[in-house]
């Protein structure tokens, strides 16, 4: 089989996963009878010749200046005539406008372009522990400003002389998350009600005395890797309503973790938690429109993406898989809660990969 990806590998997993090599602009990858080739500009063929994991390096304008006034698709053509590619397999993403230009027959990958990618390797299971390990220093930060926030009236929260809010806890967890060499993106400080939308980012002052989901998700800027963690925190004194659902929350992730082992149902065992919740007074209902409960996926692969294949609920659990696992329930009023740690499927069970201990009250 011999297959094509066009694309930037600061952007693409499938891209970066073939290579092993970042860049920030598109460029070639040909994978034909084994043999992998990539073609980069003069800009990049240097640092491509050190780093990357492939078996031929092309120069760009070497085969631009077989043409005429040629653009990148003519150059890609070109390439695929010199290497007599008449057919390949690409990612679905593949570009269209390049796709119509080529006088290839290109058939788009269904699901996963590089189906091993979701039977994690030993080093690879190494490189995402280092990208929670990177997420647990963003944790660290979070708490430490928490911590440290003064509570005024009203249960306002003040710290460093400012008034805490969202963002400005949300930008001293992302430069902890960068000195530690992560890249953070979307961190996720939501409290009050805002914590009830599970992708709301946060925004304005955090107040004592109600849950706050710290979500912190960096990708690690040397691996390419991501690191997924969620805790809930309550900044002062939980009341009961808000004790007892952060501790269900808390026992349906256990029970997730202790059912995980090869050849487990993930949709059954997803339906299980949302049973668990009903069951201990907590449903998953519409009302006026709005979901509350226990409303989003038990949990997705983690990788070189945030979001990769499989989801929990779409898969039988197999070893090699890494995975997140993050119940939680959102109700208006009260509040939100998301407890979300990143394991590894093993022969036997599982292997957690997040060490950062459950706290609620800070």
């Amino acid at each position: 089989m011999t297959r094509l990806i066009v694309a930037a590998s600061e952007r693409c997993a499938d891209m970066l996963y073939a290579t092993g090599f970042f860049a920030p602009d598109a460029f070639i990858f040909l994978e034909k009878a084994g043999k992998k080739t990539i073609v980069l500009s003069d800009l990049e063929i240097d640092r491509g010749r050190r780093q990357a994991a492939v078996d031929e390096i092309v120069s760009y304008s070497e085969i631009a200046g077989r043409l005429d006034k040629p653009d990148f698709a003519d150059v890609l053509g070109e390439f695929l005539r010199l290497r007599r590619v008449r057919k390949a397999v690409t990612p679905a993403d593949f570009p269209l406008g390049l796709a119509r230009r080529l006088r290839v027959a290109l058939t788009p990958e269904r699901g996963s372009f590089w189906k091993e990618r979701e039977r994690k390797t030993a080093a690879e299971i190494a490189l995402l522990r280092r990208a929670e390990k990177i997420a647990e220093t963003g944790m660290a930060r979070a708490t430490e400003v928490l911590a440290a926030s003064a509570i005024g009236k009203a249960n306002s929260l003040s710290w460093a002389g400012r008034r805490l809010t969202a963002e400005l806890l949300r930008s001293e967890i992302d430069s902890a998350v960068l000195r530690a060499g992560g890249t953070p993106g979307g961190t996720i400080v939501a409290g009050g009600s805002q914590a009830c939308d599970p992708h709301e980012r946060g925004h304005g002052p955090l107040r004592a005395n109600t849950l706050i989901i710290l979500d912190i998700f960096p990708r690690d800027a040397s691996s390419g890797f991501f690191g997924d963690l969620t805790r809930t925190v309550v900044r002062g004194r939980a009341s009961d309503a808000q004790r007892r659902l952060w501790e269900t929350v808390l026992e349906g992730q256990k029970r997730a973790l202790a059912a995980m082992k090869p050849g487990v149902n993930g949709k059954r065992l997803q339906d299980s938690v949302k049973k668990f919740f009903t069951d201990s007074g907590f449903p998953t209902q519409r009302k006026e429109g709005r979901w509350g409960g226990f409303f989003h996926g038990l949990g997705h692969g983690l990788g070189l993406e945030i979001h990769e294949e499989p989801r929990v609920a779409k898969t039988t659990l197999k070893p090699g898989q890494a995975l997140t696992v993050e119940p939680g329930l959102y109700y208006q009023g009260l509040g939100g809660v998301r407890h979300e740690d990143v394991v590894t499927i093993t022969e036997t069970g599982i292997r957690l990969l997040s060490g950062f201990p459950k706290r609620m009250e800070i």
